[in-house]
């Protein structure tokens, strides 16, 4: 299989390297390094999909990211199949299959072509006018129809298989763009020892020294010293180099996120290897490079395939080594656009004629394109283009009048000027300005620590851009705190090439002549010149009114080519200057991402990350049944001897009552707070007085939300006066620090606090019983644990087992208890130690199903169980808790208002069934009277119940309305089997005075 336009003569890649791939089921070769719109058209194939409203025939225009009409469906098996995927950046692998899109039955043969012949009612504002009437038919007839048609692929029908990773990073500075502009960002900022990442969409950097053949960077062609200086900065190593990689959106305070593809361009990569990378990246400065993006010329059936960018035909030549035809055209109304003349001519491709729609273009280019021998049709205008499958023939015209003519053409490549790509920099929030002269917008205020430089801050020259570019790296570095030592400035040499111009914009002459050619603006979404001033002509004053009702660039490629466009004829039909107009918003992603690489990396068994405990190996060896809690995989109980659970939980209730139990309470959230302020910023957290409480002790504290409602609950030590180890409820370890985090930044930033999540520093072991001193005495060094030295709720530092620990002396059964923190490497020998002492007086390893009924027992509560965000801690029986002379806490208004005051609330209470053995259902509804007609009135619901061995019956706590006042009173349950009395009681089943808690 040959590639009939591939150039021997030209481009870079390798000829040996042919690798084979199908397109629309048609088998072709290509060259190891082409992306697949490089190899279809070396292959002469240059239609390759339709447009969406119309099903007109559409080619490759670019040969980028700003790719519009180029879009297929990649099906690597009956899994993998990606729609909607760039042509123009999807690299050529071995085996490589894509599909057209958007047709039916084939791609030369589409019945959807039908809609170009009804055109003339399709125009702007078509589905507002037409769908509205009658409204009853919207749902039932036209939004099926209408969301059947909408689209250009195919969605996939099955479960993505793919993996995909996630990876956040820090750096002085980000360089977004590894054009030579870039690059030479990161050089200067790297040299001068700042830690930069460097992030190019492109598989390999240079940017559009890819097609500016005779650029010259420090005495090199500026391809080669651009792939020189990437290697160079990819052996440091405080530089990041990520090829393939697009940076999709700029976020707050220096955030931005990448996306790195990772396995697209691969014949078979590994199956564990992760499709996409997403880079959330923090940097100090952000430099970005970003380029700009040429604008094709509007003129009549201006869509047809074989018309591209000018730059688009160099890249496909220069680098590729494609012909993008036999006999080309260019128009033009911009300098650059002869430099895509003179390289296809230099290559003997043959030109039929240069169109320039300017009067009298002038300079050096001209000469040397006319020298060639290149017809320079000087004020002359495409009016018209022929050919059904694919452009052959062009119609030209004198502007100001004259004999039109016929150019007989197999391509034709147009360049009306280029657009600095400012999406990311519009992303931050950054202000535009527009340049009158140049007739761009570029970016004008920053709002964020960022600079623009190169193509995308309006620079055009190639050695100036280089220049601007490692004076803002060098600058970025120092400004992110950093300087070592200046770059060493590149020399350009006078062969540079440097043709860049803004050109002009808009409709040229000619654009609507013939009532059924369409002139194209965006063409993504078919939006011509008419529909613009359509829209202008019935209302639309907004540029953001005018997107909307013609849907001009609204498509995946965010009218990349299309917006100054729109802008400018909106502006010309309005009379008013373009920056009076406006322009419309970027919102991220600057390319379309993949949900798989958004959140596609917490899938299947990584959904949740799995956390364990230092003594889960302990706990899984020893036939512990795991439950699981928050993310933690948590013992729930240790059968024995073939014990179910209720014989289980029975036995490890009782033991820990008559001896002693065990139990790994490492989750716990464990924050640090230490400050100098600490104990104001806890008592401005908690309802607690914190001032006071003596080093060495501890309190139960209990946080709310602003509006009173109870919001985490946890015993604090006090560890010094300006440091506090406090505990948190398993789950609400991450909320409980970010809702203290955000109160210390945002309401009290002049204290002098610092918040630490220790959660996994600290191994907890709790000892519960009548044994527990017994059992923890032998291993503790230097700390007294009388009653005297260490009473309960104290709190010491000192040694256990050797090692050093936090020994808290605190209760959550209602047992003498200790509670041993020691760091988390040293858990489980210390587990296995007090083990072996628990082993001595009879002790037991208990879960978290025995914790439950033990609390349960003393009518402690679980936050989230018997609270459910509109419990205060009066209703929860815990008013006690609550600083009475206190002025201010979090919560402290909201416990005022008259809703959380009023009678009849629902408070927790006790509840006794009639027959002990019944046990009620958690979540069942609590009514006053079971007779009463559906629908009955609950008044609370049960909300803990279980089986207390110690109690020899049936015990359950519920949040009851003006529960506390119906101490004695019978309630009922209904139950699946009938309706169960209950008898309401305190919450506390077991020990009512106390006493056992201290001995």
């Amino acid at each position: 299989m040959t590639q009939p336009f591939r150039l021997p003569t030209a481009g870079r890649l390798d000829a040996a390297g042919t690798v084979s791939f199908i397109f629309d089921g048609k088998p072709h070769t290509g060259l190891a390094g082409d992306t697949l719109a490089s190899a279809l058209l070396a292959n002469g194939v240059h239609l390759v999909g339709r447009s969406f409203k119309y099903h007109r025939p559409r080619g490759i225009l670019s040969a980028g990211a700003e790719e519009p009409n180029a879009l297929v469906g990649i099906h690597r098996d009956p899994a993998r199949k990606t729609p909607n995927v760039r042509a123009t950046v999807q690299e050529l692998y071995d085996g490589l299959a894509a599909v057209s899109q958007n047709r039916w039955p084939s791609l030369a043969f589409d019945v959807g072509a039908l809609n170009d012949l009804g055109a003339p009612f399709f125009s702007a504002g078509f589905y507002y006018k037409t769908f509205m009437w009658p409204r009853a038919a919207w749902e039932r007839l036209y939004e099926p129809v209408i969301r059947r048609a909408a689209g250009l692929g195919t969605a996939p029908d099955q479960p993505d298989p793919d993996r995909y990773s996630n990876r956040f990073a820090h750096c002085d500075v980000l360089v977004v763009g590894g054009g030579a502009a870039g690059l030479a960002a990161a050089l200067a900022a790297s040299e001068a020892g700042a830690r930069v990442i460097l992030a190019d969409e492109q598989a390999e950097p240079g940017g559009s020294l890819r097609f500016e053949a005779g650029a010259v960077i420090d005495g090199m062609p500026g391809w080669e010293w651009a792939q020189r200086t990437a290697a160079q900065l990819a052996a440091r190593d405080n530089v990041r180099l990520l090829t393939r990689t697009t940076g999709f959106g700029y976020y707050a305070q220096n955030m931005l996120g990448l996306v790195e593809r990772l396995t697209d361009h691969l014949a078979a990569p590994h199956p564990e290897a992760p499709r996409e990378r997403l880079w959330q990246v923090r940097a100090k400065r952000v430099v970005l490079a970003t380029g700009a993006i040429e604008r094709h010329m509007v003129f009549p059936d201006n869509d047809r395939p074989g018309i591209m960018l000018a730059s688009a035909a160099r890249t496909y030549l220069n680098h590729f080594g494609v012909a993008v035809g036999r006999r080309v055209a260019v128009y033009t109304a911009d300098d650059s656009a002869y430099a895509a003349a003179i390289d296809l001519k230099k290559k003997g491709v043959e030109i039929a004629a240069l169109v320039d729609l300017r009067p009298a273009p002038q300079g050096a280019h001209v000469e040397e394109a006319r020298g060639l021998g290149i017809e320079v049709l000087a004020g002359h205008a495409v009016t018209g283009t022929e050919g059904r499958l694919r452009v052959r023939r062009i119609d030209v015209a004198p502007v100001n009048g004259g004999a039109p003519r016929q150019i007989e053409v197999d391509a034709l490549v147009t360049s009306s000027g280029w657009t600095p790509a400012v999406h990311l920099f519009s992303q931050s929030r950054g202000k535009l300005a527009f340049n009158e002269a140049t007739q761009r917008f570029l970016p004008g205020q920053y709002v964020q620590d960022a600079v623009s430089v190169g193509a995308g801050n309006g620079t055009t020259g190639l050695g100036e851009a280089v220049a601007e570019a490692l004076q803002a790296g060098e600058k970025a570095a120092k400004e992110a705190g950093v300087s070592k030592a200046r770059a060493k400035v590149p020399n350009l040499e006078a062969g540079s090439t440097e043709r860049w111009s803004s050109g002009m914009a808009g409709a040229a002459p000619g654009a609507e002549a013939g009532k059924k050619a369409m002139a194209f603006v965006d063409f993504q979404n078919d939006v011509t010149a008419k529909d613009i001033r359509q829209a202008v002509q019935e209302g639309m004053r907004s540029i953001e009114h005018v997107k909307r009702f013609t849907t001009t660039g609204m498509a995946t490629d965010q009218g990349k080519t299309s917006n100054l466009h729109a802008l400018t004829i909106a502006s010309e039909m309005l009379g008013k200057p373009i920056p009076e107009v406006g322009l419309t918003t970027f919102r991220p992603p600057y390319t379309p991402v993949t949900f798989g690489a958004l959140v596609g990396h917490g899938r299947g068994a990584l959904f949740e990350p799995t956390r364990r405990t230092p003594i889960h190996t302990w706990a899984e060896a020893h036939g512990a049944v795991f439950e699981d809690v928050g993310q933690w995989k948590r013992a729930w109980y240790f059968p024995s001897g073939g014990e179910d659970m209720h014989a289980a939980v029975a036995r490890e209730c009782r033991t820990v009552r008559q001896s002693a139990g065990i139990f790994d309470a490492s989750t716990l959230g464990k924050i640090e707070v230490v400050g100098p302020d600490a104990a104001r910023f806890m008592e401005l957290m908690y309802t607690n007085p914190w001032q006071k409480l003596a080093v060495g002790r501890c309190r139960y504290g209990i946080m709310l939300r602003e509006d009173g409602f109870i919001y985490d609950d946890g015993v604090v030590g006090r560890l010094a006066e300006d440091r506090f180890h406090v505990t948190t409820t398993t789950g609400g370890a991450p909320r409980v620090l970010h809702h203290m985090e955000d109160y210390l930044q945002t309401e009290f930033p002049d204290l002098k606090v610092w918040l630490t999540s220790t959660s996994e520093q600290w191994a907890t072991i709790a000892v519960q019983g009548p044994k527990s001193r017994d059992i923890v005495a032998p291993l503790v060094e230097d700390i007294d644990l009388s009653d005297e030295a260490m009473p309960h709720m104290s709190v010491r530092e000192g040694r256990v087992c050797g090692v050093p620990a936090r020994l808290f002396r605190i209760s959550f059964t209602g047992e003498r208890g200790f509670e041993i923190n020691v760091p988390a490497d040293y858990g489980l020998s210390v587990w296995e130690a007090v083990w072996a002492e628990g082993g001595k007086h009879g002790a037991c390893a208990y879960g978290t199903e025995t914790m439950h009924v033990l609390r349960a027992e003393k009518g402690f509560i679980i936050v989230g169980q018997d609270t459910d965000g509109t419990v205060t801690p009066d209703d929860a029986g815990l008013g006690w808790a609550i600083g009475r002379k206190k002025k201010d806490f979090v919560g402290i208004r909201g416990l005022k208002r008259p809703d959380l005051t009023a009678p009849g609330r629902r408070q927790l209470v006790g509840l006794k069934t009639s027959d002990p053995k019944t046990v009620l259902e958690e979540g069942a509804q609590i009514v006053a009277d079971p007779n009463q007609p559906v629908p009955m009135k609950m008044i609370g619901f049960v909300t803990s119940s279980y089986w207390s061995e110690n109690c020899g019956r049936s015990i359950a706590l519920a949040l009851v309305e003006n529960g506390s006042h119906r101490m004695g009173e019978r309630l009922h349950v209904p139950m699946p089997d009938g309706a169960v009395e209950v008898e309401v009681v305190p919450t506390v089943f077991f020990d009512e005075k106390g006493e056992r808690t201290n001995g």
